[in-house]
């Protein structure tokens, strides 16, 4: 299945990160960028885990009052206060709830410059152990030469192997090296 709301571009990654900036403002001011963090990340995965979540974002129609009514349920329900929830109902009142995940994204970004701290996607065909996993980061971080932050993505359709993108680039040979015999380790442990 396609990622949706990648063809929208440099207006939609504008859009997100005008409004992660904000909230991230908003949240250094009330020291609550940490907790902020959590709660976002925590939606996140209330959204890769509901089909009809999903839907209710992606869909344009479902009015800006219907959003707002369902988001607001499925918050108070969930229990989000503070900045974050009142950050995600704003992004329902404003019709904006399609690049919610970008904006989650963009903030976790934010906060992870602010502490110095290397971000790095891993896509792999399968999820991997905790040692794994590990051993990746640890390559990273040798790489990046700081903390670095690992966002694990799996697609099936990967035939063995994995790809590593940090920041905007992706990864060079010198990691590439590191994590192919990171592979071969997974592939003998078998």
């Amino acid at each position: 299945m396609a990622q949706s709301g990648s063809h929208e571009g440099p207006l939609l990654s504008g859009v997100a990160l005008r409004y992660a900036s904000a909230l991230f403002e908003l949240a250094r001011e009330a020291n609550a960028v940490d907790a902020v963090a959590g709660d976002l990340g925590r939606f996140e995965g209330m959204i890769r885990g509901s089909e009809d979540l999903q839907r209710l974002i992606r869909n344009p129609v479902f009015t800006a009052e219907e959003q707002s009514r369902a988001i607001d349920v499925l918050l108070t329900k969930a229990g989000f206060s503070g900045l974050a929830g009142n950050f995600i109902r704003l992004v329902a009142s404003k019709r904006r709830l399609f690049a919610l995940p970008d904006m989650i994204r963009a903030y976790q970004d934010l906060v992870s410059d602010a502490k110095g701290i290397v971000r790095a996607q891993v896509i792999l065909a399968e999820s991997p152990s905790d040692a794994v996993l590990n051993e990746i980061k640890a390559a990273l971080r040798d790489v990046a030469k700081a903390d670095v932050a690992v966002d694990v993505k799996i697609d099936p359709s990967l035939i063995g192997g994995l790809i590593v993108k940090m920041g905007s680039r992706m990864v060079d040979a010198s990691v590439r090296t590191k994590l192919n015999s990171i592979r071969l380790a997974m592939k003998e442990v078998r």
